[in-house]
C-alpha cells in the first residue's frame, strides 16, 4: 500500500476547503406573476414554468 510523503498542514487543508461553502440559490422574477422563484423549476405562486400553466393554483376568497 503506498504511504504519502508529507502530510498536509491544517492551513493548506483549510485552504482547499475554504471553496466547499454552501451559496445560497440564485433568485429570479417569474415572468407571470413577477414572484421570486428558483430558475428552471415551476412558480410556487402561481403554478407557470416555461410560458405555460402546469399546476393548477386554487384562488382564495378573501372574507
Amino acid at each position: 500500500m503506498a504511504l504519502q510523503k508529507r502530510r498536509r498542514s491544517k492551513a493548506r487543508t483549510g485552504h482547499r476547503r475554504s471553496r466547499w461553502r454552501m451559496r445560497a440559490a440564485g433568485m429570479v422574477s417569474c415572468p407571470q406573476c413577477h414572484a421570486l422563484m428558483i430558475p428552471h423549476r415551476v412558480c410556487e405562486a402561481c403554478g407557470y414554468y416555461g410560458g405555460r400553466q402546469v399546476i393548477v393554483k386554487e384562488t382564495e376568497e378573501k372574507s
